[in-house]
């Protein structure tokens, strides 16, 4: 079991991130991991620095943990061409400890571009995008004519020894299949076992799982309602909406109550664990610590000393 930190790039300011991810190397995490948006989720959050600048600042600052993307929507905002540079590029600069999570998108960071599809045509462009990726990754000059896009004459000439696994975000059978034929792992949200299962590769399986660590449930409860209460709308409210004001008026009715059925909100350990809990009997083995308390230190603190060495420990119920 691998364990990893969030460092939540819509929360807090890029020298607090750098700082968080040193932090959590020192705390003993195994790797931390990034979204990759132009907008915050809600305005109060405050901030959405550009993850790739951060990342190249943490690789250099950091020794063994692992960087992960998670994720990166490689077919709007950037052309996979600039992913497939930038991911072989960082995995030279860290020694060959970075990850490249990638989904097919959410409208709230690709629609700043222009017009941002329907799930059906989304997905094409995203297959189509790992396919440009892979392709490049191949090494020498490289040409690609698809429906939606396309590479004319186009190499990475910097190439790590070891490439970059790919691990595909997955909420159903559309990007199942996007995952079972171009990526190495999964990302998920939701404690799915049907999203484990029909993963037919053997790479890692990526969840993350909702924290909150705060000296009491209630102060934590309250900070997930303020800056973190567009986690329980689900994915495909989270894929649809197009800006922080809109994920506003969507989650105006969300209660500490409602937050503490999702959340493992507090000191409480045993509340931490039954929550990651669901997520390895699910099958997931790579667990992404998202906490949404108000106190990232009192985390990291609370990590090291009770969470960590349990969290590895756990097993699926019954093995």
């Amino acid at each position: 079991m691998k364990i990893g930190y969030k460092l939540s790039t819509e929360a807090f300011a890029p020298q607090e991130l750098i700082r968080q991810a040193v932090a959590a190397e020192q705390a003993g995490f195994d790797f931390v991991e990034m979204s990759d948006h132009y907008h915050p989720w809600l305005d109060v959050q405050g901030h959405s620095p550009n993850t790739w600048v951060l990342y190249g600042h943490i690789a250099a600052r950091t020794e063994r943990v692992g960087l992960v993307t998670g994720v990166t929507c490689p077919s709007f905002r950037y052309h996979p061409a600039i992913i497939a540079q930038a991911a072989a590029t960082l995995q030279i600069i860290s020694d060959n400890r970075f990850t490249l999570g990638v989904g097919a998108g959410e409208r709230l960071n690709e629609h700043v571009v222009g017009d941002f599809p329907s799930v059906g045509r989304r997905h094409e462009w995203f297959r189509e995008a790992l396919e440009i990726i892979r392709l490049l990754w191949q090494g020498g000059y490289r040409s690609y004519e698809g429906r939606h896009l396309r590479v004319d004459d186009a190499r990475v000439f910097d190439l790590p020894d070891q490439l970059p696994p790919i691990c595909v975000a997955v909420s159903g059978q559309k990007s199942l299949r996007i995952a079972n034929d171009l990526g190495d792992g999964i990302f998920a949200t939701e404690p799915k076992a049907e999203l484990v299962s029909g993963f037919t590769g053997s790479g890692p399986r990526y969840a993350e799982i909702p924290l909150a660590w705060a000296p009491d449930e209630q102060t934590a409860a309250r900070a997930v309602v303020e800056k973190s209460r567009f986690l329980l709308t689900g994915w495909k409210v989270l894929s649809e909406l197009p800006n922080p004001v809109n994920f506003e008026a969507a989650t105006s009715t969300v209660t500490e109550d409602d937050v503490k059925q999702l959340f493992a909100c507090g000191p409480d350990v045993e509340r931490h664990l039954a929550v990651a809990q669901q997520f390895v009997d699910a099958g997931f083995d790579h667990l992404v610590t998202q906490n949404a308390g108000p106190d990232p230190d009192g985390f990291l603190d609370f990590f090291r000393s009770e969470l960590g060495d349990r969290l590895r420990a756990l097993t699926p119920t019954g093995s």
